[in-house]
């Protein structure tokens, strides 16, 4: 059963809750075996293989293999659990959140020492002349 969550109206939001935990039990789980030295060298040797040792969705699976964070989160992967598959890859945490916004790790760089990104495009749908989503409510 899905809930009414608040946020869903601001555009790039998922709200990591009771349901997306659910969905990404065993990729989260995967992420976490990272952890270990002897599990990444086996996941580097063979990704595959390795991923195939979890009960994943292969829609999980290829976002892992692409590296497509974004498409992690939407299927529950939890940032903090993905983030062990960016070490893997001798990736920061900067490297990633700026391949998961499109921008090059510099650019993102600036973009956050120059206070953020831009409220414009972020709000609520709705907002400020936006397109109105259909309410089932109204």
């Amino acid at each position: 059963m899905s809930l009414d969550k608040e946020f869903k109206e601001i555009p790039g939001t998922i709200i990591f809750d009771a349901e997306q935990s659910r969905k990404g039990y065993w990729l989260n789980q995967f992420c976490m075996s990272l952890m270990k030295a002897e599990n990444r060298e086996r996941f580097k040797a063979n990704e595959r293989a390795y991923l195939d040792e979890w009960k994943m969705t292969e829609d999980q699976k290829q976002a892992v293999m692409a590296r497509d964070l974004n498409a992690m989160m939407a299927l529950g992967g939890n940032i903090y659990f993905l983030s062990k598959i960016g070490a893997t890859d001798g990736k920061s945490f900067q490297q990633m959140a700026g391949s998961m916004t499109g921008m090059s790790e510099e650019s993102y760089r600036d973009m956050m020492i120059n206070g953020g990104r831009s409220i414009e495009g972020n709000r609520k749908i709705g907002e400020h002349g936006d397109a109105q989503r259909p309410n089932k409510d109204k």
